[in-house]
């Protein structure tokens, strides 16, 4: 008969057969991040591109006496580069989507690091999509006890709904555990 006691007298298996780490053990994870198509090289050669086409056209425009035009022009750089960098910057944010057998994990990091958690019991949360027929799903939530929160807010239609395949899935498994 084949002994249930590691040699330091720790039980290895459960009595019951099951695994005793199952229940902490992630049945579902996803990170979410936000598309960003733009990456740091991208955003150089994109900056690079603009400042050069605007120098030019300044040029044209300085010469022929129009000097106002060069300086809305600088503003427009000025602009643009603003921009693509609020954008960078918000694509460093996430999300965290973890199920277990005990919990419903849902973490939302901003790109200024902060944290915020809201943690749900897996037998009494369920999954809310709104769907357009045209646009696919335009949210996903996960419900319980009236509270209610987003998930893969700044997903596309497709990877939403992937997204809410798997937690479907992980949801069902754990209730069909139970």
């Amino acid at each position: 008969m084949e002994s249930d006691k590691a040699q330091d007298g720790r039980l290895t298996h459960h009595p019951d057969g099951r695994d005793p780490d199952a229940i902490e053990r992630p049945v579902f994870a996803a990170v979410i991040r936000p598309h960003c198509s733009l990456g740091r090289t991208g955003f150089q050669i994109v900056m690079a591109a603009c400042c050069l086409v605007s120098l030019v056209t300044s040029l044209v425009f300085l010469r022929q006496g129009f000097w106002p035009i060069a300086g809305f022009f600088g503003l427009d750089m000025v602009a643009l580069w603003f921009a693509l960098s609020v954008s960078m910057r918000r694509g460093r944010s996430f999300e965290e989507v973890v199920v277990s057998q005990i919990e419903i994990l849902l973490a939302r990091v901003s790109h200024r690091g902060e944290r915020s958690e809201w943690r749900f019991n897996p037998l009494w949360s369920r999954i809310q999509k709104v769907e357009d027929d045209e646009y696919g799903l335009q949210s996903l939530a996960i419900v319980s006890r009236g509270r209610r929160v987003l998930v893969a807010r700044d997903a596309s239609p497709p990877e939403r709904e992937t997204i809410a395949e798997g937690l479907s899935r992980a949801l069902a498994e754990v209730k069909k555990g139970f």
